[in-house]
């Protein structure tokens, strides 16, 4: 498998444990190759391994610089789909990172693809970015011919600050002799001002996701939530996927999940 990082974030190039600023050479070479003057590589050149067995194609801050050239090539949504040409063979799967804003390495990524995966994150303006994806879509059919279709989004750290899942009244509990005498002697937990403020707080956030989740929904022919979970973050610090770090874990569980549906697209 191959992870290619068009994100000058580098954050794919960091997760797999590789310093973006260590690659002698990186993606923005391998875009900058198709500009009058600029050496010429390969991304066969820049590729390297990884501990966790996934190679890599490094991205670094220097993207940034390679964008506005790209905009004086006539073919310049070509410029990846061309580059990965050779190593359709050689790998049963490529991964596309692409930056979260709209831009020509999105337009790249998306028509080098023979499969696109949104991700969103849980928040309150994840929705707003996906009306501008659909716009690049049509623009992209009209322009260059290709349709475009999503075949599955992913929102990640759902649930942050707190759980999904509402508490529910035990209604198997046996009202029974002894239960009765029970809730007699036992006083009752009267919630304090700041409980309360906090179960209408966390009411109100329930409804929010599940709302964003009917949206998304309407939008996306399948979605998965991927639950907040400390062992991504674990696992981006030791720059190691999930799968390698803590697997068991619930977003282990929902990645592997996600995992097993792409191994059907091949």
């Amino acid at each position: 498998m191959l992870v290619v990082d068009c994100d000058p974030q580098a954050n794919a190039t960091a997760g797999l444990g590789v310093s973006p600023e260590s690659a002698q050479k990186n993606m923005y070479d391998v875009f900058m190759s198709r500009v009058d003057g600029f050496p010429q590589v390969k991304v066969t050149d820049i590729v390297m391994s990884t501990e966790s067995g996934i190679d890599l194609a490094p991205a670094s801050l220097d993207l940034v610089g390679a964008e506005p050239y790209l905009y004086g090539i006539a073919s310049r949504a070509e410029v990846l789909r061309d580059a990965l040409l050779p190593l359709k063979e050689k790998y049963d799967f490529i991964f596309i990172d692409t930056p979260p804003s709209m831009g020509q390495f999105v337009i790249n990524g998306l028509f080098a693809a023979d499969h696109i995966i949104v991700t969103l994150d849980s928040g309150s303006f994840a929705l707003n970015g996906v009306g501008p994806l659909f716009t690049i879509f049509e623009d992209i059919k009209q322009d260059l011919g290709k349709d475009l279709h999503v075949d599955m989004a992913i929102i990640s750290r759902w649930g942050e600050g707190g759980d999904m899942e509402c508490p529910v009244p035990d209604e198997n509990k046996k009202n029974d002799l002894a239960s009765w005498l029970r809730s007699l002697l036992v006083p009752r937990h009267v919630p304090t001002k700041e409980e309360k403020i906090a179960d209408e707080e966390r009411a109100k956030e329930h409804e929010r996701l599940a709302g964003m989740l009917t949206e998304i929904g309407k939008k996306f022919p399948e979605v998965h939530t991927v639950p907040y979970s400390p062992e991504i973050y674990e696992a981006q610090k030791k720059g190691m996927p999930i799968s390698h770090v803590a697997p068991g874990s619930s977003a282990g569980g929902v990645y592997r999940t996600i995992a097993d549906e792409v191994m059907k697209w091949n």
